[in-house]
């Protein structure tokens, strides 16, 4: 690579620590994350959306997690030290001071030259953290660009292993006394060969040390390949991937460069395990959310681990605190259904789309509603309905674009769609944002020659509803079944959620005649 083009990539992966920090203030003025210190080093100010910061909370949270038990294990030692690698903007020094949890480590942080002197200048400016970090002159020595009693703050390049062994010597860290070693997503913009010799000088140098590593996994997936495309629009690209696209090949990593322990979890195993009941609930009620497909989705593409050796007693960070249910026996399948994917519809446009409603209205045409997806080269909530139907073996589809008077239909997820006749469908329920209410009903009328090759109009009417019948409407994510009771038709509707309410747990049975 040219020199230009290292300096270039180097400011684009330093771009990426000061969004960073950036989300994580804006969680934490939200309440994700207990840290007053957020907002006196992230420079600007931008609210996130609730996606982002559930994101950033469970980065956080598995961080501290890991540093408070390493802390906690070595506390009858006296003198350990914390290495921070691509440190950035964080705020861990600071929270770890303010609390009296360094009364015998010594925590130093690196990063790329530019970002630690900014860092510097920040904390000099600001006399809430330079009270904190006190000033032990020793700044301008070597690679220092500030330093205190228990704090030194580096400016080095990772990826030049020599000259940050240099560095990190002169400032006077310690090989011989317990060392944590972060990397929160920073190796995985460094060369393969340069960030394995970065894990293997770590454990070939410190007798008893650990290794905490935050990063990205699955790069093969839809999610993964999406993931991949915006780091690399940013000139970021995810260099670990390729070779270590799991967990398993991860803990394989580190077992394989000198580390004789090594655990792993995904972001979904640890906010079942790691976090206790009491504060999952808490973060529930800290705005509204209902993104739990994408949170989970991105959670599996996010990974901690922890490595250790020469540890006594062992540092086992992520070993399950909450006890998560079991089934007692076998769980016992009712069968399975074969499916094949339809190659012929996978290019078609509108389908690629989730909290939709699909419903059969007439023997093979299919129409289907709302959801979230791509539209005119756009992710957005989706407008228009689209409509599938089968001749001769094989299937067309048409995207029926809707003039709706009444905004109450357009771009609603999680609903339902009731076929009651082969002329008239009903649509119950949906939302549009998860901080709304419910967008009651509305009835789909259709001529009965409707298909894809001539989509004749759609009518949609909002349905006046009985106000008994209203909290039956005002609901998401539900159910509806179709029924017949003396000869009635009754649509049951059952659970979901609301705006107030993010589990339902009664039910109806609706009269699809008069509607009560």
């Amino acid at each position: 690579v040219g020199s230009g083009s290292a300096v270039s990539l180097s400011r684009q992966v330093q771009g990426t620590g000061g969004s960073s920090a950036v989300s994580k203030c804006s969680a934490a003025a939200r309440g994700y994350i207990q840290d007053r210190f957020l907002r006196l080093l992230a420079g600007r100010r931008r609210r996130r959306a609730p996606l982002i910061h559930r994101g950033y909370y469970i980065r956080a949270r598995a961080v501290y997690h890991c540093v408070q038990d390493f802390l906690l294990k070595t506390q009858s030692q006296p003198r350990t030290q914390i290495l921070s690698l691509g440190a950035g903007f964080d705020s861990l020094y600071f929270r770890l001071k303010d609390v009296g949890l360094l009364h015998h480590t010594v925590i130093y942080e690196v990063d790329f030259p530019n970002v630690a002197r900014q860092k510097a200048v920040l904390i000099k400016r600001t006399e809430e953290l330079s009270a904190l970090v006190g000033d032990s002159g020793g700044e301008g020595l070597g690679a220092i660009v500030f330093s205190g009693e228990d704090y030194k703050l580096l400016g080095a390049d990772l990826s030049e292993l020599s000259e940050l062994e240099r560095a990190l010597e002169k400032a006077g860290l310690d090989n011989e006394i317990p060392t944590l070693f972060i990397a929160e997503v920073v190796l995985t913009y460094m060369e393969n060969t340069r960030s394995d010799a970065l894990i293997q000088w770590a454990a070939e140098h410190f007798p008893r040390a650990c290794f905490l590593l935050y990063e990205q996994v699955h790069p093969g997936d839809p999610f993964g390949r999406v993931m991949q495309q915006h780091f690399s629009q940013l000139n970021s690209a995810l260099r670990s991937l390729a070779q270590y696209p799991d967990c398993e090949a991860q803990q394989r990593r580190f077992l394989g460069k000198g580390w004789s322990e090594c655990s792993v979890m995904d972001m979904n195993e640890f906010f079942t395990c790691c976090i206790p009941e009491d504060e999952q609930q808490r973060v529930q009620t800290l705005e509204p959310f209902d993104e739990y497909e994408e949170w989970h989705l991105k959670c599996s593409h996010y990974f901690v681990l922890a490595a250790s050796k020469g540890m006594e007693p062992s540092w086992t960070p992520l070993l399950p605190s909450v006890t998560v249910p079991h089934h007692a026996g076998p769980v016992g399948m009712a069968g399975s259904v074969p499916a094949a994917v339809c190659a012929r519809l996978s290019g078609i446009p509108g389908l690629r789309r989730y909290g939709h409603h699909s419903v059969l209205v007439k023997p093979n045409v299919i129409l289907t509603t709302g959801g979230f997806g791509e539209e005119d080269g756009q992710h957005c909530r989706m407008r228009n309905f689209h409509v599938l139907s089968k001749h001769a073996g094989y299937w067309k589809a048409v995207c029926v674009t809707q003039n709706i008077p009444d905004k109450r239909w357009g771009e609603r997820l999680y609903h339902t769609v009731s076929c009651l006749s082969d002329t008239l469908a009903l649509v119950v329920g949906g939302r549009t944002s998860p901080s709304s209410a419910g967008l009651g009903m509305l009835w789909l009328k259709f001529p009965k020659t409707c298909n894809a090759s001539d989509p004749d109009h759609i009518a949609v009417e909002l349905v006046s509803l009985q106000p008994a019948a209203e909290a039956a409407a005002l609901r998401w994510r539900h159910s509806v079944t179709e029924t017949t009771f003396k000869g009635e038709q009754y649509l049951f509707v059952y659970g979901g959620r609301s705006a107030l309410q993010p589990v339902l747990g009664d039910w109806y049975f609706l009269h699809t005649r008069e509607l009560s």
